[in-house]
């Protein structure tokens, strides 16, 4: 026995540290034994070498197993080196990476029986033989016992190992010497170097031996190295399931050795590898193929992986490996469940290309259930010159009833027609996730007839008709696909295609982000719809769907278009920031529009014209750079619960013949007008709260006449209802309260209809009809207004009946002007200036009025001798006699109360002018003399007739 001072123990069963190991063993073993350099033009003769120096009377072993380097010309070599470990195992079964019997043909299996054979994978920690002891004291000779009955002793501490008798042969000396210098003494580095030499089989075989064997032999770096030279992936590929495959990152939960791991799970596979075709490799059971059709052929007569394989493969497809290279002119048509999957460093996929000039690259058809085609490049290329007709045909094809994963494919397609990938027929259900189908000259993923499948993942771009089409009952599943700068429509969903759609980036297409045609019923939610060069959703023709949660913003049209008796449900989803409006809908569109936030649109924030017929409710419509609702050309609609607030123009604008329903709608903080009706706008508006705006709360135009009931109208910077220009309608039972100018405006020519309101509180006066406004004024209640009740003024005439005008800070009617009116039976009382005033000339139709109990403050101030100033001040104007100063030069619009013309002008010649309504400008300071009767006079600019007349809404009209 070799003495050797340096010697290292035998590893712990806790060892599991390779490199730590090997780090012990340079202390201990430095320039004892050459290091042996994968380099070297000749290492197997090496490893003999030193196998020889080392180890005395170790002569060379039989050589009954495999070893060889990465190609056949080292085999011969590196065969010395595994015989040599392989001599120390003494096992008889060759191992299969695969974990489960032979894993392959006879030709690299060893001689002993392959049904007591363990997989290498299951690394059980032996047992010592029990008749060492008894062979070596019974006189037996060694020789005639297995090698691997040294392991029970030589695995004990040396200070209590048995001496070796002397009963033992040389020839027996020699073989336990060399065998236990192998596995304690031999340096570690020398080991991996020689493990380095070995293919998987055998490998798999030494790290049965002992554990020291099996934590060298299990060295990460070894296995990536070999993995590398076979599958030339720079990550492990992991097979968790059928038609799953992962690479992985080097630290792998579970797993100390990735590479290895990831070795077993491929290991079944056949590989398409020009110029492998003709290798044998000992130690590896892989067959090598010049072609994808050789390679399939192949595993469809060796069949699947069968159930209860101890690598745990049960169910797994067959698997191919196609290596780095263009396969062109192959028809693939695959019916079995076989994988298809690239091979290759760096990027895979766009190393391994698959091509074809006709017919379709691959086809999927009947029978491949759980086929898988991954990492691949395929491409339809075909020619243009040809008269073979090629519009039936595609890059990739699914047809019926099968249900393959296309995962990492880059799909490329220059055919004019058709389309790049086409999944057509009943139970056609395929994964397609991770794909790249880009830059085709067509279509890019076509689903139709009734087929389905699952799409994820997968970026669809710069194709020249639709990113997608879906038609004829297709169903597909798509998640998370990027579907962006096509030169035609994102997705086409038509002719009764349907569809579930969630979390797609839709985006930069020309035509429309999404578009539903033809009785098409997709569901799309979570997407975000954008920057389309036309608009984001189109849906016409009798369209339908449901398009929830989405994200539709900054397209250059409308963000929503629905048309030509389409119907679809536009629900919570965001609409912004459109460079036209937001929703639209036109040609007898209808739709239900609900809980949608839309705000930021250069137009409108929801369009409804030509006779369409909505639902809009529950929304939020805002900050529109424009107006937020605009009905027009005949368009209707039920328009409830919304929130529509804070838009430059008009809040909803009504026009053209059109007859919405507005109820229980929050229309405020314009910066225009409320609601707009005009141009023979009609329609209903009723229990609506309408406020804070800074024009009117509702304003009714030329020929308009809607119906505005149980309304709250308050806030209106303009006043709250302005009635002009011809316009009519029935205003019922508002509340028309705290405007800062009229309660309700009726002029020019206009004739509406007031009943039952409650108009009260204004800041202003409570209705103002002048220039000519008529109307009928029916039981309303008109109280608390700062100005006159009722102001009836320069020609007009409507008619008064049953009203209740009480409780205002100046008189309760007033009719100047040259106005007239129609009173009946109305009750006019508690008013601080008066009850009626009328003005010179007046002479209204009187007839069953009670005017009571009202406070006079004009005839007592005149009565003490007060200046009339002193009660009206700049906003309110008392009616009564009012005079000229001939000596002081004023004017008609000089108004001069009577209590001034008797002290301020004594003995001035005077003129009286008329008994209106006014203030007294001598005691406002505004003469050159200093009124007598009033304090410090107050400069004032205000006309004499009235507060400033309404602003008219100039609202823009955009078709």
């Amino acid at each position: 026995m070799v003495k050797n001072k340096g010697k290292s123990k035998m590893p712990s069963a806790s060892f599991t540290s390779t490199r730590s190991y090997l780090r012990r063993s340079r202390r201990k073993v430095a320039n004892r034994i050459p290091l042996l350099s994968r380099s070297s033009s000749e290492p197997c003769e090496l490893i003999c070498q030193v196998f020889n120096q080392s180890m005395p009377g170790a002569g060379s072993t039989s050589s009954g197993s495999t070893a060889t380097g990465a190609s056949s010309s080292s085999t011969s070599s590196t065969a010395t080196a595994a015989a040599t470990t392989a001599a120390v195992a003494g096992s008889t079964n060759t191992p299969d990476v695969n974990g489960g019997g032979s894993g392959g043909s006879s030709s690299n299996s060893s001689n002993g029986s392959s049904s007591s054979h363990h997989s290498p994978y299951d690394l059980r920690r032996k047992s010592p033989p029990h008749h060492y002891a008894a062979a070596s004291t019974s006189g037996t000779p060694l020789s005639s016992v297995s090698a691997s009955t040294n392991y029970s002793a030589s695995m004990l501490p040396a200070r209590k190992r048995p001496r070796r008798t002397c009963s033992v042969t040389n020839e027996t000396c020699s073989a336990i010497s060399a065998a236990h210098y192998l596995q304690y003494e031999l340096p570690a580095e020398v080991l991996l170097v020689i493990f380095g030499y070995l293919l998987e089989q055998d490998l798999c075989r030494v790290s049965q031996v002992c554990k020291r064997f099996q934590a060298i032999a299990n060295d990460t770096k070894l296995w990536k190295n070999l993995y590398q030279s076979v599958y030339e992936y720079d990550l492990p590929l992991f097979n968790p399931a059928p038609c799953r495959f992962e690479f992985m990152s080097r630290d792998v939960p579970g797993h100390l050795n990735p590479w290895k791991e990831s070795f077993h799970q491929l290991y079944r596979g056949v590989h398409v590898r020009p110029g492998y075709q003709d290798l044998t490799f000992q130690g590896r059971n892989i067959s090598y193929f010049n072609t994808v059709q050789g390679a399939l052929d192949y595993v469809d007569e060796r069949g699947t992986v069968g159930s209860g394989s101890s690598d745990g493969s049960s169910g797994h497809s067959s698997l191919v490996f196609l290596h780095a290279g263009t396969y062109r002119g192959e028809f693939l048509v695959i019916d079995s469940d076989v994988a298809l999957i690239g091979a290759a460093p760096g990027n895979v996929a766009e190393s391994v290309v698959l091509e074809r000039e006709s017919e379709s690259t691959v086809m999927f058809v009947e029978g491949a259930k759980q086929a898988y085609a991954g990492h691949l490049t395929l491409k339809f290329s075909p020619d243009v010159t040809s008269t073979v007709p090629h519009h039936k045909h595609y890059c990739l094809e699914v047809g019926e009833h099968c249900s393959p994963t296309i995962d990492h494919c880059i799909i490329r397609s220059t055919s004019v027609v058709g389309a790049a990938v086409c999944v057509s027929g009943v139970a056609a259900n395929p994964v397609v996730r991770h794909c790249d189908i880009s830059d085709c000259e067509n279509v890019g993923l076509y689903v139709t007839d009734y087929a389905q499948g699952t799409y994820e993942d997968n970026e669809i771009s710069r194709n020249a008709l639709a990113g997608i089409w879906v038609k004829n009952f297709a169903n597909p599943i798509m998640r998370r696909n990027h579907i962006h700068h096509g030169r035609d429509v994102g997705i086409f969903t038509f002719d009764n295609g349907m569809g579930y759609f969630e979390a797609n980036d839709i985006h930069d297409n020309r035509i429309a982000g999404f578009e539903v045609k033809a009785g098409a019923n997709p569901t799309v939610v979570h997407c975000e719809i954008h920057h389309g060069q036309t608009g984001g959703i189109y849906v016409h023709e009798n369209g339908l769907g449901q398009f929830i949660d989405n994200k539709i913003h900054s397209n250059n049209f409308a963000g929503v278009w629905i048309t030509s008796n389409s119907n679809p449900t536009i629900r919570r989803n965001e609409i912004y920031n459109g460079h036209q409006g937001g929703v639209y809908i036109f040609g007898e569109g209808r739709g239900l529009i609900e809980h949608n936030n839309i705000y930021g649109n250069a137009l409108a924030g929801i369009q409804i014209r030509t006779n369409s017929d909505p639902i809009v409710r529950h929304n939020k419509i805002h900050h529109g750079q424009h107006g937020g609702i605009y009905v027009h050309e005949k368009g209707q609609g039920l328009i409830e619960e919304n929130e529509v607030y804070a838009n430059t123009l008009a809040g909803v604008w009504i026009t053209t013949g059109s007859t919405p329903v507005l109820r229980r709608n929050r229309i405020h903080s314009g910066k225009q007008v409320g609601v707009y009706f005009y141009d023979n706008g009609h329609g209903r508006l009723e229990d609506n709260d309408i406020f804070n705006h800074l024009y009117s709360g509702v304003q009714i135009r030329t020929g308009s006449n809607p119906v505005i009931r149980g309304n709250k109208i308050w806030g209106g910077q303009n006043g709250g209802v302005l009635v002009y220009n011809g316009g009519l309608g029935v205003l019922e039972q508002n509340e028309i309260f705290d405007n800062a100018m009229a309660g309700v405006w009726i002029k020019t020519d206009s004739n509406p209809t007031l009943k039952r309101n409650k108009i009260f509180d204004g800041r202003d006066g409570g209705i103002c009809i002048f220039n000519g406004g008529k109307g009928v004024l029916e039981e309303n209640d008109i109280f608390r207004n700062a100005q006159a009740g009722v102001l009836i003024s320069t020609q007009s005439h409507p008619i008064l009946r049953r009203n209740r005008i009480f409780d205002g800070l100046a008189a309760g009617v007033e009719i100047t002007n040259n106005a007239t009116a129609t009173l009946e039976e109305n009750q006019i009382f508690n008013n601080r200036f008066g009850g009626l005033c009328l003005a010179s000339g007046v002479r209204p139709i009187d007839t069953d009025n009670k005017i009571f109990s009202n406070q006079d403050a004009v005839e007592k101030a005149v009565a003490n001798g007060q200046c009339l100033y002193k009660i009206s001040s700049y906003t309110s104007f008392p009616m009564h006699d009012f005079y000229r100063c001939q000596t002081c030069n004023t004017t008609d619009r000089n108004a001069i109360c009577v209590n001034c013309i008797k002290t301020c002008h004594a003995g001035h010649e005077v003129d009286f002018i008329r008994h209106d309504r006014f203030f007294c400008d001598c005691g406002a300071g505004t003469l050159t003399n200093q009124c007598q009767l009033q304090g410090e006079p107050t400069q004032d600019t205000d006309t004499l007739y009235d507060s400033a007349a309404p602003m008219e809404s100039h609202t823009l009209m955009v078709n």
